[in-house]
């Protein structure tokens, strides 16, 4: 049997859109479904094929496709997105907030493949395929994937000869974004961006990465990240009292903002940046919470607030509602979905693709108008997010798309809407 295209790249998505967790449960919960899944898949696919694949054949098909393929996609989704103004509530002063995280990805006990990264952990070595991701942050929980690297060893001058890894130095995090930055800027290159990242990337390579691609950036800010300048930092705050701004918030929450301008750093390479700097002192019952960033962006009285808030403390996003949604909420994102390095990285780029769309189904329009219906919120309707899955799984093996839900030209005329509160 031939398959065309778009019908196995939409049962790859629906592997995960319904999450059910390994390949193999598409030919258990789906592929069982008859001829029921079958239209369905036809009509999202604009297909009509005779029968359903087995996970097998999914797997064949990603092995000759590849990520790459699949990341063209998952860059026009977005790019749909930006076009149709969708994120505009995403900007922060004009720019689209981009958070840089890694990741671990799966990990075996034995040398997986010669690109696996080493960890020895109590006299066991552990073979690693962690990844860093650019996600694109919104005010409403969204966390789109805008690309990914994977963290990986480069091959030996003989792929034969692993002991020659003895000599290559691991790949790690910085590396992999100094790769990463070029397919962003090519995939978005009139994408006003600003970077968020932990303390690892408040470093020259970082900084510099973006000077060169036009990007701005807040990245965390610590005592042991460049350790002369956190000192000038808080002497300067004793000096500065101008530089303040209080805020009081919701059930007793203060915050402090103190700022200063005009930080300089000279880096390893001999390189110059100068910055802002930015501390947010939090107290709520007692206690009292101190946070910092460093940020190419000017600081002031009016803007300190939305940096710090939007730039600084949303990086969290990518590890809540990214990492641990992706790890924990149905995806499986640590399940070996595949075994070749080739088929892995497709996998992982079809669970980015599904997770953006079932985040725009989860905290969209349409599914509040129907809780709305009934006087519930989405997730008092359904019980729970993974519910929405499920339903969607059933939906598919017991009910027809009807016609007019796939028709490209009533579709254009759909505008999305997201809720923020």
């Amino acid at each position: 049997m031939v398959y065309d295209k778009p019908f196995l790249v939409w049962w790859g998505l629906l592997l995960f859109l319904c999450k059910l967790g390994s390949r193999r449960q598409l030919d258990y919960e789906l592929r069982a479904g008859g001829q029921t899944v079958l239209a369905n898949v036809n009509r999202l696919a604009g297909t009509h094929q005779e029968s359903l694949p087995c996970h097998d054949t999914l797997d064949h098909f990603l092995g000759h496709v590849g990520d790459r393929a699949l990341a063209v996609l998952r860059r026009e989704m977005v790019r749909r997105l930006i076009r149709m103004r969708a994120l505009e509530s995403s900007r922060l002063l004009g720019r689209y907030v981009m958070l840089l995280d890694g990741t671990g990805f799966v990990v075996f006990n034995h040398r997986h493949c010669p690109r696996c990264l080493e960890q020895k952990t109590g006299g066991h070595t552990l073979y690693l395929h962690p990844v860093l991701e650019a996600k694109l942050a919104t005010p409403e929980g969204l966390v789109l994937s805008l690309g990914t690297e994977h963290i990986e060893n480069p091959l030996p001058p003989h792929e034969s000869n692993l002991a020659s890894y003895e000599t290559i130095k691991q790949d790690c995090e910085l590396k992999a974004f100094s790769r990463l930055a070029p397919h962003i800027k090519a995939d978005f290159p009139q994408m006003r961006l600003c970077l968020s990242g932990d303390a690892l990337y408040a470093c020259g390579r970082a900084i510099q990465t973006c000077k060169d691609n036009g990007w701005d950036y807040v990245f965390t800010f610590k005592q042991g990240q460049m350790p002369a300048v956190w000192q000038e930092f808080q002497a300067l705050l004793a000096l500065s009292p101008q530089n303040t701004r209080r805020v009081l918030g919701a059930q007793g929450l203060q915050q402090v903002y103190r700022w200063v301008t005009g930080l300089t750093y000279t880096d390893d390479q001999g390189r110059e940046h100068t910055f802002d700097a930015i501390e947010c002192q939090e107290t709520h019952d007692g206690n009292t919470k101190t946070f910092a960033w460093i940020t190419c962006m000017k600081v002031t009285d009016r803007n300190v607030v939305a940096i710090a808030t939007r730039g600084g403390r949303n990086r969290w996003k990518i590890e809540n509602e990214g990492f641990n949604t992706q790890k924990n909420g149905g995806y499986n994102l640590e399940h070996a979905y595949a075994f070749s390095p080739m088929h892995l990285k497709a996998f992982y780029c079809l669970l980015q693709i599904a997770h953006m769309i079932l985040q725009l189904v989860e905290k969209g329009s349409l599914l509040r108008k129907l809780a709305h219906k009934h006087g519930k919120t989405v997730v008092k309707l359904f019980g729970s997010i993974r519910n929405i899955a499920r339903r969607l799984r059933d939906c598919l093996r017991f009910r027809i798309i009807p016609p007019d839900a796939c028709d490209p030209a009533a579709a254009a005329r759909i505008q999305i809407r997201f809720d923020s509160s």
